[in-house]
C-alpha cells in the first residue's frame, strides 16, 4: 500500500550523503526526486535529509554550497542512503563518511551511488567482490584502483547485496526513479517522472552511448517512433518483430539494427519491458483477475506474465499487487485500467 500521509517509517526517510567535492547535478537529481512535495498528486511524503560529518556548508563546483541539516548519526534512521558522484573522481571521501557507510550497510540499509559515487563506495570496501558500474569513462579507473570490484559496462544501473550503482549522469535519474518504483510502485515513479518531464523507465544500457551509431536519416527515426507508438497502443495483441519491421518498411535485420541504435535495446526486449510496465499499471489501478491482466498486457498466459515479473522485478504479479494496489481503490474487474 502507498502511504501518502506524513513519513512514518524508514522507507520514507532518505539521506543525501554530502562531503566536499560532490557533484551539484547529482545533488539536484536526488533533491528533485525525493525533496519536492507531490502529495497532492498521490506521491508519498518523503523525508529527505542532507547528511554530513559536521554542519559546515559543503562546497561544490561553481561557487555552490550545500548546507547539511543532519549529521552522520541520522543515517541509522534512514531507509535509503544516496551517494552523489564527485567532480574530481580521485577525491578521497572523509574517513568518518566511509565508516558511516560501512556501519549502515552492515545494518542492512539500502545504499545507492550515482555515477562516480561508486568510487566512494569502493573506497569504503563495500563493492569488493560485488557487481557495480559507473560512467563508462570511469570504468577503467574503478577497475584499476579497486581490482576486487566486478565492474559492469553494459547497464544503466545494477544491484548487488542491497547496494545500487548507476552509469553516468542521466542514468542517475533512471536509478532514482527505479528505487522509487521498487519501494512505492510504478505509478508513483511515473508521477514523479512526469513532473520532471523525463521517461519513467528507460530500457537499454550505456553501451548505446558508446558503440551504437545513430540512425542515418530522420526517416528512420520517425518510422521507429511511429512503430513504438503503434506497439504501445496494441500491446494486448500478438506482436512480432517481423510485423513491426514490416510496419516500419524495413527488413527485420535492418529494423533490429536501427531499433537497437535508437533505444539501446532489442525490439523483443523493449516489447517485453513495455508489457511488464503495462501489467504493473493494471495491477496498481484495477482488481482485474490475473488472466485478464495478462491478456491486456499482451502476455499469452498468467504463467508467462509471472515468469517475466520474476525475471525483471524479482517478485510475482500477486505480490506486486499486494504491495502497491491502494486499499479499497480497486475497480470492477471489467473496468479499464
Amino acid at each position: 500500500m502507498t502511504d501518502t500521509s506524513a513519513p512514518s517509517g524508514a522507507g520514507h526517510r532518505v539521506a543525501l550523503l554530502a562531503f566536499p567535492g560532490i557533484r551539484a547535478f547529482d545533488v539536484s537529481v536526488i533533491t528533485e526526486v525525493w525533496g519536492a512535495d507531490r502529495t497532492a498528486r498521490g506521491v508519498p511524503a518523503f523525508e529527505l535529509r542532507r547528511v554530513a560529518a559536521d554542519p559546515a556548508p559543503v562546497p561544490m563546483r561553481g561557487g555552490l554550497a550545500l548546507t547539511p541539516d543532519r549529521t552522520l548519526t541520522w543515517l541509522d534512521r534512514a531507509g535509503l542512503i544516496l551517494v552523489p558522484g564527485l567532480d574530481d573522481h580521485t577525491t578521497p571521501a572523509p574517513a568518518p563518511v566511509l565508516a558511516a557507510l560501512r556501519r549502515t550497510h552492515a545494518r542492512g540499509t539500502t545504499i545507492a551511488a550515482l555515477c562516480g559515487g561508486a568510487l566512494t563506495l569502493a573506497q569504503a570496501g563495500l563493492l569488493d567482490d560485488r557487481r557495480a558500474l559507473t560512467h563508462w569513462d570511469l570504468a577503467d579507473l574503478l577497475r584499476t584502483r579497486h581490482p576486487r570490484v566486478r565492474v559492469e559496462r553494459n547497464a544503466l544501473f545494477v544491484e548487488d547485496g542491497n547496494i545500487w550503482t548507476s552509469a553516468g549522469t542521466a542514468a542517475g535519474i533512471d536509478l532514482c526513479l527505479h528505487l522509487v518504483r521498487t519501494a512505492h510502485g510504478a505509478e508513483t515513479a511515473a508521477t514523479i517522472a512526469r513532473s520532471m518531464v523525463t521517461a519513467p523507465f528507460r530500457t537499454g544500457s550505456q553501451a548505446q552511448f558508446i558503440e551504437h551509431p545513430v540512425p542515418r536519416t530522420d526517416r528512420d527515426m520517425d518510422a521507429l517512433a511511429d512503430v513504438r507508438a503503434y506497439a504501445l497502443r496494441h500491446l494486448h495483441e500478438p506482436l512480432t518483430v517481423a510485423a513491426l519491421a514490416e510496419r516500419a518498411r524495413m527488413s527485420p535485420r535492418s529494423f533490429a539494427r536501427h531499433f537497437t541504435a535508437t533505444t539501446g535495446t532489442t525490439p523483443l526486449r523493449w516489447l517485453l519491458d513495455q508489457r511488464v510496465a503495462r501489467a504493473q499499471k493494471l495491477l496498481e489501478r484495477t482488481d482485474l483477475p490475473m488472466p485478464e491482466v495478462a491478456r491486456r498486457a499482451g502476455f499469452g498466459s498468467e504463467i508467462t506474465m509471472r515468469q517475466h515479473f520474476a525475471a525483471r522485478l524479482a517478485t510475482s504479479p500477486r505480490a506486486y499487487r499486494a504491495s502497491f494496489a491502494p486499499a479499497g481503490a480497486g475497480l470492477a474487474p471489467g473496468a479499464r485500467g
